[in-house]
């Protein structure tokens, strides 16, 4: 028996937030041949639960980039953020004026009109080939179909004390915004930081990873960590990528995380995922 976890975006996912009838297939497959099948997302859990409802697919869920995990009902971990950390790093993203979301148990909480941050950024950048009208137009409706978003006035009117919250995602289209945050957060200790796209990072409890995540479920499973695969494609895998048996990346990955696998398959539009369960786990050539 095989422990597989599975990343979502740029990974599992298609363009439209759904996952294809082949990896669908596939999974179900794995399932039926006695292999337990994870999501690891850094996706909220409420958000990640209704995409494999869409799907109909019933696995184990690995969310908020390791920060809770999921069974059957069951909540395997959890780990919030420290209320005083969250109480400096609030004021300190307004003051960057930083474009970001926070993630509770009931989804994703974000200030109304926060995307205007995003365009003010773009004016700032001028014509940057990497990130066009369009390109952001297309970032903004991503975050806004995520499952369980909440649109509120003020974080504080919902988590008035912040309690409760287990990762701040951070979306900046200008480095010297993001340097500069990282710098601050660096300073603080108490916290992870990791990012799943270069434009993005994501904080949390100072032992969230999908590594530790990973970890947790094995055991939870009774499943040797040499019977582990991990299938990513960004930087926010590396962490499981490094637990794992095996890793695999997709074509589409970030160089560095391709460096760091034991196997490359298709891009993520190729039914990657398909492709690297059958021929790493059912044996198919």
């Amino acid at each position: 028996m095989k422990l597989i976890a599975i990343d979502l975006d740029g990974t599992l996912l298609s363009d439209d937030g759904t996952i294809s009838n082949a990896n669908i297939a596939t999974i179900q497959e794995a399932q039926q041949e006695g292999h337990i099948v994870s999501i690891a997302s850094g996706r909220s859990l409420p958000d990640t639960k209704e995409i494999l409802r869409l799907s109909a697919l019933d696995c184990p869920i690995i969310a908020g980039n390791g920060a809770t995990s999921f069974h059957r009902g069951e909540q395997v971990h959890q780990l919030y953020m420290d209320q005083e950390i969250v109480k400096r790093i609030i004021p300190i993203l307004r003051e960057l004026q930083l474009y970001y979301e926070v993630y509770v148990d009931e989804g994703v909480l974000l200030e109304k009109d926060m995307e205007n941050i995003l365009w003010q950024e773009l004016e700032q950048i001028g014509h940057d080939v990497a990130y066009t009208s369009e390109t952001l137009k297309q970032t903004i409706a991503i975050q806004h179909s995520q499952h369980g978003l909440q649109f509120v006035d003020q974080y504080e009117k919902v988590v008035s004390n912040y309690e409760g919250i287990y990762k701040i995602f951070v979306l900046s289209l200008l480095d010297e915004k993001r340097n500069q945050l990282q710098h601050f957060m660096e300073s603080q200790g108490g916290i992870s930081i990791t990012s799943s796209g270069r434009e993005k990072l994501e904080i949390a409890h100072p032992r969230a990873s999908k590594g530790y995540a990973l970890e947790l479920m094995a055991h939870h499973f009774d499943i040797p960590m040499e019977n582990t695969i991990a299938i990513g494609d960004n930087f926010n895998d590396l962490s499981m990528f490094a637990a794992a048996g095996v890793s695999i990346s997709m074509g589409n990955a970030e160089e560095e995380v391709k460096q760091q696998s034991t196997h490359t398959t298709l891009n993520y539009d190729e039914d990657g995922v398909a492709y690297a369960i059958r021929r790493y786990v059912l044996g198919e050539e």
